[in-house]
């Protein structure tokens, strides 16, 4: 995969992910994805975004800073953040569900072949 494919396809799992975490979180993905923190909901919301993307789809920390146009430093404190969390059994289940959505996602690009 070329780099250009490989950056389309990380910020597609990275829009993905926003969009479960949007769902999860009752968050607009607009405001997960947008440049500024934002609110703390929206913050928290990315925080969930990126750790989705990491262990749902396995992209590496400097991966998901690109995808979310973040620094890896950032990225690496909300997936530690997430993690720490689950530690509570109720966010634990409710994690653990938002990464299952995405772990049954099709890869990027694997039915391309569908459209035509």
């Amino acid at each position: 995969m070329e780099l250009g494919e490989r950056r389309a396809a990380d910020a597609a799992a990275a829009q993905l992910a926003a969009g479960v975490a949007a769902y999860g979180l009752g968050v607009a993905e607009t405001e997960i994805l947008d440049r500024r923190r934002g609110t703390t909901s929206a913050a928290f919301a990315r925080q969930v975004a990126m750790y989705l993307c990491h262990v749902g789809f396995q992209l590496s920390l400097s991966r998901i800073a690109a995808a979310f146009e973040r620094d890896r430093s950032t990225v690496a404190h909300a997936c530690h953040a997430i993690e720490d969390r689950r530690e509570e059994t109720h966010f634990d289940l409710w994690i653990g569900a938002l990464e299952a959505m995405l772990r049954k996602a099709p890869a990027p690009g694997v039915s391309r072949e569908l459209a035509q």
